[in-house]
């Protein structure tokens, strides 16, 4: 978002790995923390500065709540992918145990039906003693073979069936991640019609003063950017550019709305590029140059928890997805503190 201008504290550069399970459920607690889902809506502040910094506070507040949701989604669709695979994989398995029991129950009711002959009485008796031995060697070999495999296999489908009910669980647990923050969600969504009403309270003057704040910024200390733009920035950069005008939607990444990491994510996918899909991850996609070295293409994070994103289109602006109600659009890079640069 675009609209502020209270100072943050330097973001930092470590990445966290962390299971799943443990990831969905601090995503879910940390964006609930930020609004809790039964504060109730404020009113006008008396003052048109207060009720500028109320605005500022609901749209931070529900982008952080909509990078939650995506990355709660995103982990959601890789578990849901991963649960079927191994729903495929334990089909496949019980289909070749199911083969090799009807050939085991072939080879059984073969030796069923000579067993009651003495296999002594039955070389005396076979035309060609030396071809019995070698059939009966074979089948001895083929049946110790494929009661190892079925064992095997057994074995193989207990671990599947294994792998496949830990899916299922993580997959309900995430599932569950996920509808906590799409409360959440709905909760901002609330907020947010708080935050248009008191942007329409604003009288035109006062609006216009918003305005011109939201997309303020310092535009100063930018040199011209050195070395050469890679072809994939510049292929990613030209899909952003393409993208001005279009609305902000809630988890969107293209082509038809975006939300700030959606947009950042789509146009490097325009390049052959993937990105991952939360704002927070897409600050570690890359290497991390400063502020005074960045080039056009690459991305710029705001706020100590990297909770908004753009692209740097050079001449010190960025291009982003603000906020919900304010299309696709250029700001100065110096619109809000920027916590971080990484060039893809």
């Amino acid at each position: 978002m675009g609209s502020h201008r209270r100072p943050a504290r330097p973001g930092t550069d470590r990445s966290t790995r962390v299971t799943v399970l443990s990831a969905a459920a601090a995503t879910a607690a940390a964006a609930l923390a930020a609004a809790p889902a039964g504060a109730a809506p404020q009113l006008r502040p008396e003052r048109p500065a207060d009720t500028r910094a109320e605005i500022d506070r609901l749209y931070e507040e529900a982008e952080r709540a909509t990078e939650a949701y995506n990355d709660a989604d995103e982990r959601t669709d890789k578990l849901r992918a991963q649960v079927k695979r191994a729903k495929e994989s334990v089909a496949r398995g019980q289909e070749r145990i199911n083969g090799m029991r009807g050939e085991l129950g072939a080879l059984a009711q073969a030796q069923y039906r000579e067993g009651g002959i003495d296999p002594a009485l039955l070389l005396m008796l076979s035309s060609d003693p030396d071809g019995y031995l070698d059939r009966a060697a074979v089948l001895d070999r083929v049946t110790f073979r494929q009661a190892g495999e079925l064992t095997d296999l057994q074995k193989a489908q207990r671990g599947l069936a294994r792998e496949r009910a830990e899916a299922g669980r993580a997959l309900a647990e995430l599932e569950k991640s996920r509808a906590v923050v799409a409360r959440h969600k709905r909760t901002v969504e609330h907020k947010l019609a708080t935050a248009r009403r008191l942007l329409n309270s604003l009288t035109g003057k006062e609006r216009r003063a918003y305005d011109r704040a939201s997309r303020g910024g310092d535009r100063a200390g930018l040199p011209a950017p050195a070395g050469a733009v890679s072809s994939r920035a510049a292929a990613a950069l030209a899909a952003a550019r393409s993208a001005v005008g279009r609305p902000y939607v809630w988890g969107a990444n293209g082509p038809s709305g975006f939300d700030c990491s959606g947009l950042t994510q789509w146009s490097y996918a325009q390049a052959g590029v993937g990105l991952p899909r939360t704002s927070q991850a897409q600050r570690h996609a890359g290497r991390q140059v400063s502020l005074s070295e960045v080039r056009p293409g690459d991305l710029v994070a705001y706020r100590d928890d990297a909770s908004h994103i753009g692209m740097y289109v050079g001449d010190g602006q960025v291009v982003h997805a603000p906020y919900p109600g304010a299309p696709v659009r250029y700001d100065p890079v110096g619109m809000m503190p920027v916590s971080s640069v990484t060039r893809i």
